[in-house]
């Protein structure tokens, strides 16, 4: 297929994908934690990290809805000046990723359908992984067509533990993280086929919002394999609540 010229009309139709995918990725997240809650699984009665992580990812979220909506309203000046919040608020998302992973397996031990391990390794692999692509959107925001697509793909990693909080993942044990991974795939597949049929061709950005993930996911796993891996993990939980459960995956 022949490459379709960029044109005001196409351009808006672009515009208005990024927003619609913005909502629906948001809505998921939402819609993830907020089945959680409603079915019992979590409650608001946990330490205030938690709380804190809360306000920093879901403050994220909300800056990315709100960049799209500016963007598709022609609010470009607006959007330019909100961008530099997230220089301050991407470092954030880091430290308070990392932050209650550490927690969540010495509170819990995480997850049961993941071993502890690999919870711990792949999801910082993960968080690194949102925060790279992110970081690459930010220094490409002169480059508006990889800057919107790699932040996409940064937000399509973020919304993981929403849209595992939607699906019945431990029936995917024990290949629960890639059974997730090829779930979270779907926001990015969806970017492709809407450059395919608006612009004739695929953004090569696509291909590295798929591939980084996949990488992360790949090296997490490969970490959490070894005894090094289980050695660190056992020193981490050590004398803590989540030492108590079951070291490898397990249907709940």
């Amino acid at each position: 297929m022949a490459t379709v010229p960029l044109t005001p009309v196409n351009q808006q139709g672009e515009h208005r994908f990024f927003l619609i995918m913005a909502w629906a990725m948001a809505i998921t997240i939402v819609a993830g934690f907020g089945l959680n809650a409603a079915l019992g699984r979590s409650s608001f009665l946990v330490p205030p990290i938690y709380h804190v992580h809360a306000f920093v990812f879901f403050g994220w979220v909300a800056l990315y809805v709100a960049q799209n909506t500016l963007v598709f309203s022609g609010n470009l000046a607006l959007h330019r000046r909100l961008g530099w919040l997230s220089v301050l608020w991407l470092p954030l998302v880091l430290i308070l990723g990392v932050v209650i992973t550490v927690t969540s397996i010495r509170r819990t031990g995480g997850p049961s359908f993941f071993s502890v391990d690999e919870f711990l390794f792949v999801n910082l692999a993960h968080i690194l992984c949102v925060v790279l692509l992110a970081g690459w959107a930010l220094h490409m925001r002169r480059r508006t067509d990889w800057h919107r697509r790699l932040m996409f793909s940064s937000m399509a990693v973020l919304a993981a533990p929403g849209v595992a909080r939607l699906l019945p993942i431990p029936l995917f044990v024990p290949y629960a993280f890639p059974a997730l991974f090829a779930a979270s795939l779907l926001f990015p597949v969806l970017g492709m086929l809407a450059d395919r049929k608006r612009l004739g061709h695929v953004h090569p950005a696509w291909w590295w919002g798929c591939a980084l993930p996949l990488l992360a996911l790949l090296i997490g796993e490969a970490f959490a394999a070894t005894d090094w891996a289980e050695a660190v993990t056992l020193d981490v939980i050590a004398g803590t609540p989540g030492a108590e459960r079951p070291f490898g995956p397990y249907m709940p």
